[in-house]
């Protein structure tokens, strides 16, 4: 990154807002108040819920993680003067177990996920994250590991290409926007956004165009899930940071888009239900919820903090307390 990027991401992340923040630290906070608490970032980004939350807690050990090392080095810097109360690391939110060990904590008292794409990456247009920008197509968050978004366009057969299309953006053209992308690579492979952009806008019908947003949205979003493995990885990590959590910890999970929310709802949902078999007069030992839900429906920011801050648009919060241990 250039030093100019550089001093702009510096300048984003001073400006940087975090969604649902008040929300978040008041669900966060009765976790938080015991002797020493220890609470995973499990999305740090640019470090605006982690000052935050560092700030209103004077004796909490955060741990911070983001497979972004640009995000890392910003956070660093935002963080530092809490000292060793920060400790931040290069991983993946589903590698929450291996963390964990390698720092000796056998357990925490809250964990947080903000989803998504983060401010910075939007905002950094080599990363090839925004349609709104020519840019390399790359829309790795590690930089450094796996498959660009251009290596997907320019290898996958056309029916996987549209199943990545349908199912991880939710887009109707699917198999009409693969059939282009492929027809045309084979003229000259994609390299960067806009040639990608302009296929994606000559493939949807004018009328479709006129309603929804950016007809590039959907296909951006797959191919930045896709290259990620986001739900996948999501699908591993709420569970691991609800088997993290101390008695009376809490999770918090934000999410924006429905595909992540229905993974968070499933395995939240799915852990405050008692297993006990149907129709017995009492609970079975061991069988009872081990979550108790603190958020009945995904929560929704308000019009005033969506004025503020637009990316709060589309969030969805859950939340719930650890309320059973699990032995054996």
């Amino acid at each position: 990154m250039t030093e100019d990027n550089t001093q702009s991401a510096q300048r984003g992340s001073a400006r940087h807002v975090p969604v649902l923040l008040e929300r978040t630290l008041e669900l966060l906070a009765p976790a938080l108040e015991g002797d020493r608490p220890v609470l995973i970032d499990a999305t740090l980004g640019l470090g605006g819920h982690a000052e935050a939350l560092l700030t209103a807690h004077p004796g909490l050990t955060l741990i911070g993680l983001d497979r972004d090392p640009q995000a890392l080095r910003l956070a660093q810097a935002r963080l530092e003067p809490f000292g060793d109360r920060a400790r931040l690391v290069q991983a993946v939110y589903d590698e929450i177990p291996e963390v964990l060990t390698e720092l000796g904590f056998p357990g925490v008292d809250g964990v947080l996920f903000d989803l998504g794409v983060s401010s910075l990456q939007l905002d950094e247009a080599e990363r090839g994250f925004a349609y709104a920008q020519d840019a390399p197509l790359d829309m790795r968050m590690d930089p450094s590991v796996g498959p660009t978004a251009a290596d997907v366009l320019n290898e996958y057969p056309a029916r996987d290409l549209a199943r990545v299309l349908r199912v991880y953006g939710e887009e109707r053209f699917a198999s009409r926007i693969a059939a282009a992308v492929v027809r045309e690579r084979g003229r000259a492979p994609f390299v960067t956004s806009g040639r990608l952009v302009e296929l994606i806008y000559d493939s949807v019908p004018a009328a479709t165009r006129r309603t929804g947003g950016h007809p590039a949205k959907r296909t951006f979003q797959a191919l930045r899930i896709e290259v990620n493995t986001e739900l996948d990885v999501l699908g591993r990590a709420v569970p691991a940071a609800v088997d993290s959590l101390r008695l009376g910890g809490r999770v918090v999970v934000l999410s924006y888009h429905s595909l992540e929310d229905r993974i968070v709802k499933q395995s939240l949902v799915g852990r405050s239900r008692s297993t006990s078999p149907e129709g017995l007069p009492v609970e079975l030992p061991g069988h009872g919820p081990e979550l108790r839900l603190l958020v009945r429906r995904g929560e929704q920011a308000t019009e005033d903090e969506v004025t503020v801050n637009p990316r709060a648009a589309s969030v969805r919060l859950r939340a719930a307390e650890r309320i059973r241990e699990v032995t054996g």
